[in-house]
């Protein structure tokens, strides 16, 4: 009889790293996490201490070896998902000589106006799929380069989180397709470094890493590594992919016509295509799946954490009241906005408390509410913060309509989705049927699947369908539809007239900061 066999999906997140341990079926059998801090000393800094990442992925993977008593031969192999942009310059010995400075650092913000306007930044983008944004690693290497000229003339390598874990674990230094073509210096016709992009930076190709399909298989763990994981030290390591592609794999939404809406902390709309697709306004990303499978959308800034933010800063006494009655305080709130019609009687709101990646690009954009009157209440607020969110969703939604057509079905992941309300509102401003996956670990999930294909287990991506079912269907409500296509055009006119606004007072707010 033969043993049950198992996989392990690994997600290095920007607030923690989670490893799931699955069967061969998908089906989920435990798992662990670990988080870590986003180091803020600043605005416009956003780092973290890449150890502690390395440590977590160490962890959470010896946790579920130990948790499950599994026995190390019986894992088929290890795949990775990661967050994406981030840079960690380490010297010839692997040491880092910087944080990882993440996806959401701003420092190099006047680097990517220069790309922008005046090196030719949209050929750039045209040729790699990644807009031009502060998050780009490109510009990250730019402000590095004219900043920090010490630690870049210093710099071995410059590495994304995922590769500083697979050199500690492997001594080897390899980038897959999907992590690379987040960097801005990727070109995606060719799947090489584009060579303009690396002079605009500064460096050459030898100062990364080596590029490697995301179906590569690592072997040979140092052996005290695969001590400490509880593996074989020829367990496969699978390299991967980037988090939000896998999480469309791990949804199902790898089918043309099929957009994955997620929203966690941010949030991002992404659908597939069967070859590189950009945008000639330079408003959607382009990212490697696989050499057939490439991910066309949008991320947003601006998800979840503005719910956080309503909580924390409107909500004290509702906080205080959850907590009396031991309910979830975020349920108290949607019950609060559920009083309030579709539209919140004409109170709009901009979500761009951290700026905005899609559809704006604009670090400098900020959050406003428009259309207050006095028949406007803390319940308005809260609603047209939610409805916000998803407007603004929906705007990247319309950018990718423009290269791929309308989609035919929309699945909703992340944790807004665990809200009836969220989840409604989205059919609604959507003016479509939402249909939430019972994938509660995308990531993980694409990750593995992933895996399956590159050891040659499945032949078709498509086996994921068989591993994920149905938990919510929601029909657009035509009423509220109507009001959201009135409202639509105010609230995308209002952040086109402000646009011009957001950096004079960015500008000041960052003279009141001392910056």
């Amino acid at each position: 009889m033969m043993n049950t066999q198992y996989m392990i999906g690994v997600d290095i997140g920007t607030t923690s790293t989670k490893s799931v341990l699955f069967t061969e079926n998908g089906s989920i059998v435990t798992k662990a996490d670990q988080g870590y801090p986003l180091l803020t000393p600043s605005p416009s800094i956003a780092e973290q201490d890449p150890e502690q990442i390395f440590r977590a992925v160490v962890y959470t993977i010896s946790e579920v070896m130990a948790k499950s008593k599994i026995e190390a031969k019986d894992v088929l192999f290890v795949s990775f998902s990661s967050a994406m942009h981030s840079v960690i310059a380490v010297d010839k010995d692997g040491n880092p000589l910087t944080k990882c400075i993440t996806w959401a650092d701003n420092r190099s913000a006047g680097q990517t106006h220069r790309l922008k306007h005046e090196l030719g930044g949209h050929e750039i983008y045209l040729r790699t799929g990644t807009p031009i944004h502060p998050m780009s690693p490109i510009t990250k290497l730019m402000w590095l380069r004219e900043e920090e000229p010490a630690i870049f003339e210093e710099a071995f390598k410059f590495i994304s989180i995922k590769e500083y874990v697979f050199a500690k674990l492997f001594g080897d230094y390899i980038a897959d397709h999907s992590i690379a073509s987040s960097t801005g210096m990727l070109n995606l016709e060719q799947l090489e470094w584009d060579t303009e992009a690396l002079r605009i930076a500064g460096i050459d190709e030898s100062r990364l890493s080596r590029l490697v399909p995301t179906t590569y298989a690592a072997r040979g763990l140092r052996p005290e590594a695969a001590k400490e994981l509880g593996l074989l030290p020829d367990t496969p390591f699978i390299v991967g992919a980037s988090d939000g592609v896998l999480s469309n794999l791990g949804v199902g939404a790898i089918e043309p016509g099929v957009v994955a809406a997620t929203i966690g902390t941010s949030g991002a709309i992404r659908t597939v295509a069967d070859r590189p697709v950009v945008d000639p306004k330079g408003r959607i990303f382009c990212y490697a799946l696989t050499e057939k499978h490439w991910v066309i959308g949008g991320p947003v800034n601006n998800g979840g954490m503005l719910f956080r933010w309503v909580r924390d800063e409107f909500a004290a006494s509702e906080v205080e009241t959850a907590k009396r009655l031991g309910i979830d305080p975020y349920d108290v709130l949607t019950r609060i906005a559920e009083h309030v019609p579709a539209g919140s009687e004409g109170l709009l709101f901009h979500p761009y408390l951290t700026g905005e990646r899609a559809p704006l690009w604009n670090s400098d954009a900020r959050g406003s509410f428009f259309g207050l009157t006095m028949n406007h209440h803390k319940e308005h607020m809260i609603r047209s913060v939610l409805e916000g969110v998803i407007f603004n969703l929906y705007t990247v939604m319309l950018a990718v309509e423009e290269q791929m057509g309308r989609p035919q079905r929309i699945m909703a992941t992340g944790g807004f989705a665990r809200s009836a309300l969220w989840r409604q509102m989205m059919a609604d401003i959507f003016d479509q049927e939402v249909v939430v996956p019972e994938s509660f670990e995308s990531s993980c999930l694409g990750a593995v699947v992933l895996g399956l294909y590159a050891t040659g287990r499945i032949d078709s991506l498509n086996a994921v369908f068989g591993m994920i079912g149905t938990t919510h269907r929601h029909m657009p409500v035509k009423a509220n539809s109507t009001i959201y296509k009135q409202l639509l055009p105010i609230y995308i006119s209002l952040f086109r007239s402000l646009e011009s606004q957001y950096e004079a007072i960015a500008k000041f707010q960052r003279e009141q900061a001392g910056e």
